[in-house]
């Protein structure tokens, strides 16, 4: 796994950007972010794919803070690939890259500060040694914000599953100050039953089971808070429909990508929502944005998905089985 490209990330502090702080020993406390401030996620899916895609989402949406997942390029080839329009847009950039696997980044517009390429304690797979570009995070507006691709499982079988286990177990250990920290990404874990299209459907399936979602709570106990779910408990909202057998159109989705907040941003939300507009359209993700604005909402308080399915399938009608489902 690459570090990274530090060359291409600029430092800000506090003097040329107020109120975006140093990180370093012995800041005061009170040295954080307090203006609006817009967060987002987003599983890109191949980011020079979705170049297309993601420039005019940026444009649109103007995100301050983006945390990316599967970028799939080196962090060579992201820089070259976007470096010069991302800073043309005023975004300081981190990523991990691992070529044509995984890849994690951080796009900042409030600073960009004590950059960390995984985290203390990160298990590789297959070995302990074999570090994968699933984490990067940097303090970003006064918060410790975390881009994280969290392992899929494949299937509880797989020992991909207990690696799965053991990595979110140690990103709970390395959460040093849950207060002034944003958990943001593909989670590949739906925290509850509400959050896919049907329970049943994914019985004996990963992302649902038991332990995943232990672990998942792990992070609540810690003080971190779902803020979407937070603000819409009892909506249905997805972030994730796969590509095939129509799921998009017929909203059979997953929520399994969160930004789990401590108290000195979920304290601030003013509007957290899935922009599922950005999953409609020519060559998407299968996954919609995440976004959550602090202190104020500009677009005012959208609502739980954007815009909202306009034919989805009904509760209790047909049975539907999942594409990956064994016959």
């Amino acid at each position: 796994m690459q570090g990274v490209d530090v060359p291409n990330v600029t430092q800000i502090t506090g003097e040329g950007n107020p109120g975006s702080p140093s990180a370093g020993p012995g800041a005061p406390e009170t040295a954080y972010y307090r203006g609006r401030m817009r967060v987002a996620t987003w599983n890109v899916n191949s980011v020079k794919q979705r170049i297309p895609r993601l420039l005019p989402w940026l444009d649109e949406r103007r995100p301050d803070v983006v945390c990316l997942q599967e970028t799939k390029l080196s962090d060579d080839a992201f820089h070259d690939a976007l470096g010069a329009d991302l800073a043309e847009r005023g975004y300081e950039i981190a990523h991990a890259g691992q070529g044509q696997w995984n890849g994690v980044a951080l796009l900042s517009r409030v600073g960009l500060d004590d950059i960390r390429v995984g985290f203390d304690g990160m298990p590789g797979y297959p070995d302990p040694e074999t570090l994968e570009a699933r984490a990067v995070s940097a303090v970003c507006g006064g918060l410790r914000v975390h881009s994280l691709y969290v392992p899929n499982g494949r299937s509880p079988d797989s020992d991909h599953y207990p690696y799965k286990l053991e990595w979110l177990a140690a990103l709970a250990r390395a959460v040093d100050d849950p207060a002034t920290t944003l958990l943001c990404g593909d989670m590949n874990i739906a925290p509850a039953d509400a959050d896919v299209f049907d329970p049943d459907a994914y019985v004996g399936h990963t992302h649902v089971t038991p332990p995943e979602r232990a672990a998942l709570a792990t992070f609540e106990a810690l003080g971190l808070r779902d803020v979407v779910r937070d603000r819409w408990p009892d909506e249905r909202i997805y972030s994730y429909w796969d590509y095939r057998a129509g799921m998009f159109h017929k909203d059979l989705g997953m929520r399994i990508d969160l930004i789990l907040a401590g108290a000195s941003a979920a304290e601030r939300v003013a509007a957290a929502w899935i922009d599922r507009k950005a999953r409609k359209g020519s060559k998407p993700s299968d996954h919609a944005p995440v976004v959550v604005d602090l202190d104020e909402a500009p677009d005012g308080d959208l609502g739980p998905v954007v815009p909202p399915p306009s034919n989805p399938a009904k509760p209790g009608g047909a049975k539907v089985t999942l594409p990956q489902t064994p016959e």
